[in-house]
């Protein structure tokens, strides 16, 4: 259930970004971050520790419109892709509204993607979910590079009871990366309802400043925040309800 600010009507969306380890989730969230209007988003924050570089948690609070009445708001994280993680992973995916999941198509990340899909499976069954009632996207990233793997090689390893939503893309290069933010935000609303019968929540703890509650026994050490270093463009495409 999203998180409800009756008093602000405020719609509180979070979506996870899911999948192996330098698939593009990051990537996925550096673009859209840069490409969004300065005035409707917050402060990007990458996190890592001493002992692993590629440890991201990126968050942005996008302002999509309304939806019956209510104002949304989007809170963007990733996961970390490395094995020994999944701990934090089922920590950063709990509460999420819906899940992108990031497959790398690139014919080396085979095994990791099958690795990463079981993982996506089991982190929400410990966490009483499963990827066939949770609003789910894949996005096949990386469709640039030349040595791909087919789609429906992929699809054979990426595979809910269910049809969901699928893009192809490259977040490097941007093609399929608001696509899958919006069809993200579009499943995440329709398992919604209506958000005047939700009860009250609080505002999300996975947001900047707030970033101690993702870890048990409080931030890494080495964590840190930092502003994004691209430079704005235009915003991102309004969700309103009639879209």
């Amino acid at each position: 259930m999203p998180l409800v600010d009756h008093g602000h009507r405020h719609l509180h969306l979070k979506l996870v970004y899911y999948g192996p380890g330098l698939g593009g989730k990051t990537t996925n969230l550096r673009y859209i971050h840069g490409r969004s209007d300065p005035r409707h988003r917050g402060r990007l924050i990458s996190m890592q520790t001493e002992a692993e570089r590629t440890l991201f948690f990126d968050l942005l609070p996008v302002e999509l419109g309304r939806f019956r009445g209510y104002q949304v708001r989007l809170h963007l994280c990733t996961v970390p892709g490395q094995a020994a993680l999944a701990a934090t992973r089922r920590l950063v995916l709990r509460g999420a509204d819906a899940v992108v999941f990031v497959a790398d198509s690139q014919r080396a990340a085979l095994d990791a993607n099958r690795e990463s899909w079981l993982d996506l499976e089991s982190s929400l069954r410990a966490l009483g979910r499963t990827v066939d009632d949770m609003p789910l996207v894949v996005q096949f990233n990386k469709r640039d590079l030349p040595d791909i793997l087919p789609i429906e090689t992929l699809k054979s390893i990426v595979r809910p009871n269910r049809t969901v939503p699928e893009v192809e893309a490259s977040a490097l290069e941007g093609w399929g990366v608001f696509r899958t933010l919006k069809l993200a935000t579009t499943e995440a609303l329709k398992a919604t309802g209506d958000p005047a019968k939700a009860p009250q929540g609080r505002t999300p703890s996975i947001l900047p400043g707030r970033r101690a509650s993702l870890f048990p026994g409080g931030v890494p050490a080495a964590a840190h925040g930092t502003t994004s270093a691209i430079p704005p463009m235009p915003g991102v495409p309004r969700m309103d309800e009639d879209d």
